[in-house]
């Protein structure tokens, strides 16, 4: 798809350009719900897509398998009828773990909210000592632990040419206006220190790749690329995604980026122009929030 040569439209409505697709890819946190309640008009924008026939998945870098993000969802009050299916970086994450046979894990991540993941394992939790790899799903305590805290541990782990799998990359999380660090950033400063990584979710193709098969699977037949759009509020997840998989994309302003784009209160087109200036990826229109 050639860039745009001029910053993306920016859209009160969406449904004349969603009407053109068959299947959507959709964020979760940030586009659906800001941590704490629901967007009522996002979810009434994916129910009239699901209407006319289209297809949602849920794409989302939450590392918990997908039946956790839909019961999140519920206490959110996202009704189950916006999406069809969910595709989940927890998900990604235990599947390459038994793929890959490692049965000895050393977790990183707090036990009680990511305990769907960590029951899930079909391995051994070790200490880092006796760990055949590291699972990542967060930090044990991101209120008021940063990623250089675990630099000793990774340290070992690096001497131990140990794989880290990250079970979120996202960077950070917005929680009702408040930034916490996610498994992204312990994974990033690991890959920075030669470690290897594997990175379960957004913005790598392993997660387009299981939402287009879980779209095909429900229409009984193959989606063209061309008939695929993303909706989400990350640069470095959801649109350099899309971008590298080939699909179109909605960016929303309101989300993670809300401060380099809606300072004001309302959308700064110089902002726009500067937030996607090459090489930022570049989405086909903006959105403050996502509306039909």
């Amino acid at each position: 798809m050639p860039r745009p040569t001029s910053p993306p439209p920016v859209l009160a409505h969406a449904g004349e350009l969603l009407s053109r697709y068959d299947v959507m890819f959709c964020d979760v946190w940030g586009v659906l719900h800001d941590g704490h309640r629901g967007f009522a008009a996002a979810c009434d924008a994916l129910l009239q897509f699901r209407a006319g026939g289209g297809t949602v998945i849920l794409v989302s870098n939450a590392p918990v398998p997908g039946e956790r993000v839909a019961a999140m969802l519920d206490l959110r009050a996202v009704p189950r009828a916006a999406y069809d299916d969910i595709i989940a970086s927890g998900e990604i994450a235990l599947r390459h773990i038994a793929d890959k046979g490692y049965a000895h894990l050393f977790c990183i991540g707090p036990g009680e909210r990511d305990a769907a993941t960590f029951s899930r394992l079909g391995g051994k939790r070790v200490g880092i000592d006796a760990a055949d790899a590291i699972l990542c799903t967060g930090l044990n305590d991101d209120v008021n632990e940063t990623a250089d805290d675990y630099r000793p541990l990774l340290e070992q782990a690096r001497a131990r040419h140990l794989p880290l799998v990250c079970a979120n990359p996202d960077l950070v999380v917005d929680v009702g206006g408040r930034q916490f660090l996610c498994a992204g950033a312990i994974a990033n400063l690991y890959e920075r220190m030669d470690g290897e990584v594997f990175w379960a979710g957004k913005p790598h193709a392993n997660a387009y790749e299981a939402a287009r098969a879980a779209a095909e699977g429900l229409r009984g037949r193959e989606v063209p690329r061309q008939r695929i759009i993303a909706i989400g509020d990350s640069l470095r997840t959801d649109l350099k995604g899309a971008e590298a998989f080939g699909i179109d994309a909605i960016f929303v302003a309101s989300g993670i980026h809300r401060e380099e784009t809606m300072g004001s209160g309302s959308l700064c087109p110089e902002q726009l122009a500067r937030l996607f200036a090459p090489p930022a990826p570049c989405p086909i229109a903006v959105m403050e929030r996502l509306v039909w």
